[in-house]
């Protein structure tokens, strides 16, 4: 299939090409389900800070707050809402790809099937979906990889430019694309030719807007403790070394590329240096963009947990990689050979069954595995007729306000309940920095304190109020099934502060970087 594609045959003869086809008809699916689908705990977060846009958050840069405010400006407080911009971003992501493998490789059916596969790896058949920074960071990655590209191709300074830009937007997205300046001093140092850049003003300009587009954030970092810099340096603290957190790394890859694209990726990264038919520039720019990332990604795994959409920067250049293996060693005899053919035959149809079951899954609960379901459990399902009995019981008990003790929790509360009662977390204070504050008079009480599952907080909360009464207990549901439980407490007459240090020590979970 993937052979006879090429640039020219993405509109041959008036025929759209399975390409294209395949590509567009996916993003119509991600768009209906994101139209649809309840929101996420994550973008319940995001969408929560894209009420007071700040500079900087203290798990993030700003940029997905802001393209959830646009969304939300136009569509409202609703899941397209906030879904909108990271689903308007991937169609030109998937663009860019196919536009650097292209530049990169003068091969126009590699160029096709680095977009298709790119397209239907788990990353963005189903996660580009989400409202998280992952969409922006991947865009960002995408557009420095094309730009990259140009650069190689037209030896022309003035696409450093470009280059400085998509950089500062990446780290304006996620800090994860500082990871790509040990990428680009890579790629400049190991190909001779390169070497010359460092000799001209371009490079040192590029470095200029970055930090320009970036300032805004350093800015707020600092006039805040430095707090989202100090959360960040914590995942360098090493308390012991096992395997067992890199063996699960390798495991969320193998699921996020699906498994025939992750046989391709590897082997593209790995294969066929001896014959680089003129692009050794290229194949090591394709090779630098991943190595970096997932070199830290695998030291970090050695000593804690590496969330999986954590290295999805790398997956612009590792769709390519892919897409070379499947292209430059289809004829190989022996088992690598056998490996890429049956991995270029399966990767589509895969990815996209992958894609179906998470969607179908997700959207209508098809296989009743109750609170072992991971979809119910990462979205809002059920959340809207839970979060209107809660309301019932703050009215008919008359308590102003609510407490509660994790963001997730909050986040679904605001967006399905939209009362005009404050909703208060009591902890992790630093995530509200730039919210409005709640007043002394509001915390003495009395407060509805919502406690998700076994409420491990209950013994705190005697501590901390004289009278903590428990009202009612209320359950998450799918078609009948309990997801999550959340006991609801009255109280009342605070012993003691009750709002934690807006900076204590940033050891606020496990969360994305």
């Amino acid at each position: 299939m993937f052979a006879s594609l090429s640039v020219r045959s993405i509109l041959d003869r008036g025929r759209v090409s399975p390409v294209l086809l395949t590509i567009l008809g996916l993003t119509l699916v991600k768009w209906i389900f994101a139209a649809t689908l309840p929101i996420a705990g994550d973008e319940s977060l995001y969408w929560m800070y894209s009420k007071h846009l700040a500079a900087g958050y203290v798990d993030h840069p700003p940029m997905n707050p802001v393209m959830i405010r646009i969304g939300t400006t136009l569509f409202g407080d609703t899941p397209l809402g906030v879904r909108f911009m990271a689903m308007v971003v991937g169609l030109p992501t998937t663009w860019a790809v196919w536009r650097a493998a292209n530049l990169l490789f003068k091969d126009g059916a590699l160029a096709a099937s680095a977009a298709l596969l790119f397209s239907v790896t788990t990353v963005m058949s189903v996660g580009s979906l989400a409202a998280t920074s992952d969409p922006m960071v991947v865009m960002t990655s995408a557009f420095l990889l094309y730009f990259l590209a140009k650069l190689n191709d037209t030896q022309r300074g003035q696409w450093w430019l470009a280059i400085g830009l998509a950089f500062g937007l990446g780290m304006f997205s996620k800090y994860t694309t500082a990871f790509f300046a040990v990428s680009i001093l890579a790629w400049l140092v190991i190909i001779p030719a390169n070497r010359k850049w460092f000799l001209t003003p371009w490079p040192w300009i590029a470095g200029v807007i970055a930090t320009a587009i970036f300032s805004p954030v350093f800015l707020w970092n600092a006039n805040h403790h430095w707090a989202s810099f100090d959360y960040q340096s914590h995942r360098l603290i090493i308390e012991r070394l096992s395997l067992r957190y890199v063996f699960e790394l390798i495991g969320s890859q193998l699921g996020l590329a699906t498994p025939p694209i992750f046989l391709l990726g590897v082997i593209g990264l790995f294969a066929g240096w001896g014959d680089q038919r003129h692009e050794g520039s290229a194949r090591v720019l394709i090779a630098a963009m991943v190595a970096p990332i997932m070199t830290y990604f695998l030291w970090h795994a050695l000593h804690g947990r590496v969330q999986g959409n954590w290295p999805e920067p790398i997956y612009p250049a590792f769709a390519i990689a892919a897409a070379l293996a499947a292209h430059r060693l289809i004829a190989e005899a022996g088992l690598r050979g056998s490996v890429v053919r049956w991995s270029k035959k399966l990767a589509a149809p895969v990815g996209l069954t992958i894609a179906a079951a998470v969607f179908l899954q997700a959207a209508f609960g098809i296989v009743p595995i109750g609170p072992a379901d991971p979809t119910a459990r990462v979205l809002a399902i059920g959340w809207k007729p839970l979060a209107a009995k809660i309301e019932e019981v703050r009215k008919r008990s008359n308590i102003p306000a609510y407490a509660l003790m994790d963001y997730t929790t909050m986040g679904w509360l605001s967006f399905h309940l939209r009362s005009d009662a404050p909703i208060i977390q009591l902890n992790e204070r630093i995530h509200w920095i730039d919210a409005p504050q709640p007043s002394a008079e509001l915390l003495q009480g009395p407060l509805l304190f919502i406690c998700k599952g076994s409420c491990d907080y209950l013994e705190d909360l005697k501590r901390n109020f004289a009278v903590v009464e428990k009202l009612d207990t209320f359950t998450r549901e799918r078609h009948g099934a309990a997801i999550n439980t959340y006991s609801l407490y009255r109280l009342e007459r605070p012993a003691r502060p009750i709002l934690d240090p807006v900076y204590p020590a940033m050891n606020i979970g496990d969360r994305t970087i």
